[in-house]
């Protein structure tokens, strides 16, 4: 299923950010992170946590949750783009809190039930899975307390985007860039377990503060840098050379985590709109072409070798994680340009993150194609 996901977010993204000029900028957004993001990160998920806590591998039944999480995020996305279809925001809201919901009580079974501690990334995919939980329930709230539909929406925005995209992409990025470029990295678990109380209360700053009292958004933002600087400190002592690199997943990855720390920024400066010309700031947009395309599409190109043939590595697996990584590099500038333009109002940034995606997709369905089709020499 997480190829599938994989290739369903990729071409969701795209689709959103080539309709977006023509939609509702609500409509468009739910279809990047309701319909694209969410299920990818919940498949993901399901497989990463055997990995974190030393169990069995997830049970066939959890493949309900994303699928749950996508029929959620549909409804949505469809009552977004039909005024008649009002029912489908709380309906969406409440399958994909359910899914959610499910997906961190199996997750603590599964902490419970390991022998030792769990990698710490465990605790940052718990935090996102209760951030998220929390985005729902403020839309499911908005409904009862209309005075404050505004405010709660906000606060919906920013815990979704910081807290759950943000929090699972921060303990992801940590063990994974180290992973692609060959160096593991022994400061990565100390280094989670510090960080997560930093990340989480800026977020919830960052989320009050823009639903409430901007300036709590502004010292939100100062405790968000903390963890994303200190981890680009430590790839840059370790991982310099595969970052600034032409090819490979990990100057996207880098990429990434740069677009994420800028959309935050924009965020918390937008909060408090001090002069006429903070208006046409568009951190979510900076957040969607700088922070996502990035980081899927280089998240991408290191495990869908793995995940299309879980087992033993072998050069079936290199060839075609270097055929998706080739030009990773010129992605990753094109993906920041993009996201640098989307945040300072520039509609042809966004076309410049969907153009460079769609070359990325075309590259992958290439590149899985000839892996698929193209049998190894049988030896003489």
């Amino acid at each position: 299923m997480l190829p599938a996901l994989v290739f369903l977010a990729l071409a969701a993204f795209a689709a959103a950010l080539l309709w977006s000029p023509h939609a509702g900028r609500a409509a468009a957004l739910h279809l990047i992170l309701a319909v694209g993001a969410m299920p990818l990160i919940f498949g993901a998920m399901g497989h990463f946590i055997p990995v974190l806590t030393r169990t069995r591998s997830a049970p066939s039944a959890l493949a309900i949750l994303p699928v749950l999480a996508l029929a959620g995020g549909a409804l949505v996305v469809a009552a977004l783009g039909f005024p008649g279809m009002l029912w489908g925001q709380p309906a969406g809201a409440l399958l994909a809190v359910t899914a959610a919901g499910a997906l961190f009580v199996w997750s603590r079974r599964r902490r419970a039930g390991m022998l030792g501690r769990p990698h710490p990334c465990l605790a940052w995919y718990e935090a996102a899975l209760a951030c998220l939980v929390a985005a729902l329930l403020a839309i499911l709230a908005s409904a009862l307390w209309p005075q404050q539909a505004s405010a709660l929406r906000r606060l919906h925005l920013h815990l979704n985007t910081l807290g759950f995209v943000g929090l699972t992409a921060m303990g992801t990025l940590a063990v994974l860039l180290p992973t692609v470029a060959g160096r593991p990295h022994p400061q990565t678990g100390p280094r989670l377990r510090r960080d997560l109380s930093w990340a989480v209360a800026g977020t919830l700053l960052v989320a009050l503060g823009a639903a409430w009292y901007g300036p709590l958004a502004w010292v939100g933002g100062a405790l968000w840098t903390i963890p994303p600087a200190r981890l680009a400190a430590g790839w840059l002592r370790s991982c310099r050379v595969e970052i600034v690199a032409l090819h490979g997943a990990a100057p996207l990855l880098a990429a990434a985590l740069a677009g994420l720390v800028g959309s935050a920024m924009l965020g918390a400066v937008n909060a408090i709109p001090a002069t006429a010309t903070l208006h046409s700031l568009q951190p979510a947009w900076a957040f969607v072409a700088g922070f996502i395309l990035p980081l899927v599409s280089g998240a991408a190109s290191q495990l869908l070798p793995v995940w299309l043939r879980p087992g033993v590595q072998d050069g079936w697996h290199v060839r075609l994680r270097d055929n998706l990584g080739r030009y990773g590099g010129a992605r990753a500038v094109l993906f920041g340009i993009a996201g640098g333009a989307a945040g300072i109002g520039r509609e042809w940034g966004l076309l410049l993150g969907a153009v460079t995606l769609i070359l990325f997709l075309l590259q992958a369905c290439v590149a899985l194609a000839q892996a698929l089709i193209v049998r190894p020499r049988s030896p003489s």
